[in-house]
């Protein structure tokens, strides 16, 4: 799941090489905090924070399958 994570971030920003995600699991709940460079921070989370959304919502799709709760975590 880090992965398609870190594809649809990188895919979003002007830098891609500045993302990094760090993964946190806790049994059932899996918790990616997201870091982007400042620049690129409007552009992770979109107008009104409809692109936020749009990467938790697709997180949860993917966590389905193993049965995990997702929480996508945005770090300025």
């Amino acid at each position: 799941m880090k992965e398609l994570l870190e594809y649809v971030v990188k895919s979003l920003v002007n830098n891609p090489e500045n993302v990094r995600i760090e993964e946190a699991e806790n049994g059932d709940e899996v918790v990616f905090s997201v870091y982007v460079d400042s620049g690129d921070m409007g552009r992770i989370i979109g107008k009104g924070g409809r692109i936020a959304k749009a990467v938790r919502a697709l997180m949860k799709a993917a966590s389905f399958k193993e049965n995990k709760r997702v929480i996508v975590d945005i770090v300025d």
